[in-house]
């Protein structure tokens, strides 16, 4: 049945396949970087910080790293120009994020815009130096990493959580386009992840996993021909129902639940 059938098609081998992260010199990205490696895949790795993609590289034969700022849109185009020539446009993930908690009291503009130049702008200008590349092939595949923030507004995601919001209406407006032509894309909402996102947060981060964990259920889905690849399911299943709540009962039960 129609209904059945994957939103992608499934990805199951990666022996390689050229997979391009971004955002990937710590974290999620790094930890499906090694993952990718580890099954076959040409990886290149891009980030800002030059000595953290080397040692990546040096410690996985056959990889690549690409130094780029993802506020830059002219190192993006050339930098996509660098993996395609060399390695082909088969995947590509934007993970590079920004989180600083802030709250109505804390207001301050440079960060909202710094936050939305690197959660939601950054994956704007990846688009536009990738899509006309994926849209000729008629194939390959585009990953965001999102997060349940985005989900619904949630005390101190003042700045973080509105990016992640736009970023999940994007992936989701990019499916309708994109699926018909051939080329997948996925939507991936973890919960609490022990990266250096979260390092500094001074509240319990319920059902907290490890970057390896992570890379771990990215792959499953993308094996699984999944759109939208969330985990912890313990947590994020419990989001998505709030998602449903009228206002009243969500914003009491969130309050309630944070103390907030």
């Amino acid at each position: 049945m129609h209904f059945l059938k994957p939103f992608n098609p499934p990805i199951a081998d990666w022996q390689g396949r050229s997979v391009w992260l971004i955002g990937a010199s710590s974290g999620i990205g790094l930890a499906t970087a090694k993952a990718l490696h580890a099954a076959g895949a040409k990886v290149v790795v891009s980030a800002r910080k030059a000595e953290l993609l080397q040692q990546f590289v040096d410690t996985h034969p056959g990889a690549q790293a690409v130094v780029m700022d993802v506020s830059d849109t002219a190192a993006i185009a050339e930098a996509a120009k660098y993996v395609q020539t060399h390695q082909g446009l088969d995947v590509v993930m934007y993970c590079a994020g920004y989180y600083q908690a802030m709250r109505a009291s804390d207001y301050s503009l440079i960060e909202m815009q710094r936050h939305l130049d690197v959660n939601y702008t950054g994956a704007l200008r990846v688009l536009e130096a990738v899509l006309p590349t994926l849209i000729a092939n008629g194939a390959g595949h585009i990953s965001f990493i999102s997060s349940v923030a985005g989900f619904r507004g949630l005390p101190q995601s003042l700045a973080y959580g509105p990016t992640k919001a736009a970023l999940i209406n994007l992936a989701e407006a990019l499916y309708y386009d994109l699926s018909p032509r051939g080329v997948g894309v996925s939507l991936i909402n973890p919960g609490f992840v022990e990266t250096p996102l979260v390092a500094g947060n001074d509240f319990p981060m319920p059902a907290l996993i490890s970057p390896e964990r992570a890379a771990t259920e990215i792959l499953k889905g993308w094996r699984k021909g999944e759109f939208h690849i969330h985990f912890p399911k313990r947590f994020t299943r419990v989001l998505l129902l709030l998602r449903l709540l009228p206002y009243r009962w969500y914003f009491a039960l969130v309050r309630g639940g944070t103390g907030m």
